[in-house]
This record gives structure tokens, sequence and C-alpha cells, in this order.
């Protein structure tokens, strides 16, 4: 197995004009593993698809992937399409990562979806897609989605879904559906307990996860932890003592959070810092700490 480590934007970046494409190039020269992009219609965040086919275009090894894109109220005929075409102009780069979206009644107003919806629409939306990407006519009559004898293409050669998530729910889901687990802001303890959640959903659906598909998507901050964040954290997490054991504030000890993942088995990492960079210049200084901070921690595993 192999620990690789990417970076991602979150829902509040503002990294959405010239300067996106300069921490692209960046990222690429520097041997980033990936890039990962949140979804938030209500923000300046870019389009995730958008943003993600302007940076295959002008790289060839980095991968691009979602965290995540949210399903219910898209087209899952039309979803399906365009995430088979970028894996195609990709060359197999392209990583989706599937959500529910935010709990937000702005978000779910403009995605045109009730909160109680989102979990059926969802797990219709997947098996829709899943057919549409072999390459076969699909036919699906479901409760939310109909689709008839529509065929789509390019087939992608493989495109594994990854999905997030640590309510109980969302873990069968995983063990369901999914093929990696990108979970965000949960403890080493968190990964090891809902990996054997999952597994054992796994084995009563006869399905199989990869080693090397479980992730993380870890916060990061340089300095202390922002208090609206901890704030925010508590509410999110109310089981445990300590937040902000889930934002290292500083390079040492995000360093031992990924060993600390890794002893329990997560060898894919997305580290996404917490407050960024406000010009390219700075976008580029910070990347080169980054990189020689967590790089080296990339490597070979058994």
């Amino acid at each position: 197995m192999k620990v690789r480590i990417g970076i991602g934007l979150g829902v509040r970046t503002e990294l959405n004009g010239p300067d996106f494409l300069t921490v692209v190039d960046e990222l690429e020269r520097l041997k980033f593993d990936s890039l990962w992009l949140s979804e938030r219609i209500n923000g300046p965040a870019p389009d995730p698809l958008i943003a993600s086919a302007a940076a295959v275009g002008r790289t060839t090894n980095l991968k691009l992937g979602t965290s995540v894109l949210v399903l219910p109220g898209r087209n899952p005929v039309v979803a399906a399409k365009e995430i088979a075409s970028l894996a195609a102009m990709s060359g197999g780069r392209f990583l989706p990562a599937f959500g529910l979206g935010a709990v937000d009644p702005v978000e779910q107003r403009a995605f045109g979806v009730q909160r109680g919806e989102r979990a059926k629409m969802f797990d219709e939306m997947l098996q829709i897609m899943r057919a549409c990407w072999t390459g076969e006519p699909c036919t699906f009559d479901g409760v939310h989605y109909q689709v008839d004898n529509i065929r789509v293409g390019p087939v992608p050669e493989r495109l594994d879904v990854w999905l997030g998530g640590i309510a109980e729910s969302e873990l069968r889901r995983i063990g369901r559906l999914g093929d990696g687990w990108l979970p965000s802001f949960v403890t080493p303890h968190d990964a090891e307990q809902g990996r054997t959640v999952i597994e054992g959903v796994l084995a009563e659906y006869g399905r199989e996860i990869e080693e090397d598909h479980y992730g993380v998507l870890i916060p990061y901050a340089n300095g202390p932890v922002p208090e609206a964040l901890l704030a925010n954290l508590a509410k999110r997490r109310p089981n445990l003592d300590d937040p902000s054991q889930l934002v290292p504030s500083s390079w040492e000890d995000l360093c031992a959070l990924i060993e600390q993942f890794i002893s329990v088995g997560t060898t894919k990492f997305v580290v996404l810092p917490m407050t960024e960079p406000s010009t390219a210049d700075e976008w580029i200084d910070h990347l080169g700490d980054l990189a020689s901070t967590v790089l080296p921690l990339e490597r070979e595993i058994s």
C-alpha cells in the first residue's frame, strides 16, 4: 500500500480565478498527489467539476478529487456523463467523492431538495450512475428517478466512488455502495472503529474495498485554532472532550497526526488549510513549506 498526501480547498475558499491555476501548477511541480475541491453554491468557492476540468488541462500527474460533490438535486445521467468525461480526459486522474449536501436550508433550497429525501435520492442516483458507467443501456424505475434505455459514454476504464461520513447510516452506505472512505473531522480512533463497521457491512453484502482505499481529510491551522472553528467543532463532535485535537496547529502536530492515522490503516490523506494564503505568492510559499513537511511521510507500507 502507498501513503499518499494531497491538499484540499474548503467550502469557503476564494481561490477561484487565475491564482487557482497558479496553485495547480505549483502542486504539480511539488509532486503533491492530489487536489480536492469542495462544493458550496452559497459562496465564492469554484464549482468543483469546472475547476477540476481546468486543472486537468494543465497537469499530467496531479489527481483531482471532489470533497464532496453533492448528488441530490443533480440529474444522475448528466452527472454520470460529466464524471465519465472528466475521468477519460484526465487519463484516470479524477477521483469523485460524493455526499448528500450541507445541512443548510439555503443550500438545500438551491439544489431543490427536501432534507428528508436526500438519502433515498442519493442511493438511487448512485445506482443509475454506476449502471451508466458500464457502457450498457441503462433502465431504472425508482421513486425519484426514471431512466429508459440510455447509453452513456465514454466508458471509464475504472471509476472508484469515495464516500464520507461517520454516522452509522453513512458507514453502512459506504459498505453497500462505496469503493473508498474519506471522512473529515475524525480522530484515528474514529477511523479505526469506522473501518470495522464498514468491513462488517462489506461482509454482509459480499463486497470488498481495497486496503488502500481508506483515507481521511485533516484540517490544519498555522498557529492557534480560531475560536469560531473550535465552537463549531464542539457542536459537530460533542462527544469529544477536546475538539482541538481534530485540527493540528503546527507542522509537528500535523505530521504526528498523520502517523497516528497510518498506524490504524489509513493511507490516503487530504490536508486542508483552515486559513488560506491571500495571494499567489503567499500560496507558493505556503505550499513549499507544506511539501517539505508532509511529503516525506509518503511511502510504501505493508
